[in-house]
């Protein structure tokens, strides 16, 4: 059993779901980066883009713009920083500017040279599972296989395995991740939750991130409202307290210090808890 590694959200776009805008100028990018590790923070994830559902992409410039100024002064105060993006030249950059890991929502699938840009950086590379972009990948949210969504999930961040290793990314830098979200109904994401087994049997440590997504809200719904984005974070709590018990390497939250004060409990009751890896 391992102590997950939080990785705080910092998104610098107009748009994100969860706080669009409200980080979008640098310092107050900064400003909230450094409370996240002021709340205990491993690592910090800068998003330029956002993947909500029906989103539209930002120019390369445009996302360029945003976090690198952003990662070069939080990777200048120490920070361990990640930059979620799916351009191969950002992910270039931003580890040109201090970013230790390329968090990469498509896996590779969305830019055909970000994997051989990675392998030529070092960095450890976050492979999630994707099958679209956000403006329409709700059309693909479609598992009736053999095994369904946790099968189908398995096999397909199988092919990204494969594929990162063969680009030259090191066995020990790279992290998988299910996709809670994306191209899932929240049916899926509740079966893959349950089942984490299959993904882990794939031999490389795994980073989840539910915090306040709209499976939550759903699950939490009243008069057939679903609860609101902010009024989410008890119930990731709960789940942070799950999935440290199921060993995962990391997980990707918004409420930092929330998480912090779950694993804390989690590590008095159950004994220290050390980590998988330094990657």
């Amino acid at each position: 059993m391992v102590l997950p590694r939080l990785m705080g959200v910092v998104n610098v776009t107009p748009d994100s779901f969860s706080d669009g805008g409200r980080w979008l100028a640098p310092e107050s990018a900064v400003a909230h980066g450094l409370d996240l590790l002021a709340d205990g923070a491993d690592i910090l994830d800068i998003g330029g883009e956002s993947t909500r559902p029906g989103a539209t992409r930002p120019l390369v410039a445009e996302e360029l713009d945003r976090v690198i100024p952003v990662v070069t002064e939080l990777a200048r105060r120490g920070a361990t920083v990640s930059v979620d993006t799916m351009r191969a030249e950002v992910a270039v950059a931003a580890v040109a500017a201090g970013a230790t890991v390329v968090n990469d929502v498509s896996g590779g699938l969305a830019d055909p040279d970000m994997l051989t840009a990675v392998a030529r950086t070092g960095a450890t590379y976050v492979a999630m599972h994707w099958r679209a972009h956000a403006d329409h990948m709700r059309d693909f949210a479609v598992y009736d296989g053999p095994g369904g969504v946790v099968a189908a999930v398995r096999e397909e961040l199988a092919g990204r395995v494969a594929a990162a290793l063969a680009a030259g990314i090191a066995p020990d830098r790279l992290v998988l991740d299910p996709g809670l979200g994306f191209a899932k109904r929240p049916e899926h994401n509740w079966e893959l939750l349950r089942d984490l087994g299959p993904l882990r049997e794939l031999g490389h440590p795994l980073l989840v991130g539910a915090s306040r997504k709209s499976f939550l809200g759903r699950l939490l719904a009243s008069g057939g409202s679903p609860r609101p984005v902010g009024e989410r974070e008890h119930a990731n709590t709960a789940l942070t307290v799950l999935l440290a018990q199921q060993g995962v390497w990391g997980l990707r939250v918004h409420d930092v210090r929330a998480a912090r004060d779950a694993l804390s409990v989690v590590e008095q009751v159950l004994g220290p808890l050390t980590g998988e890896d330094d990657r």
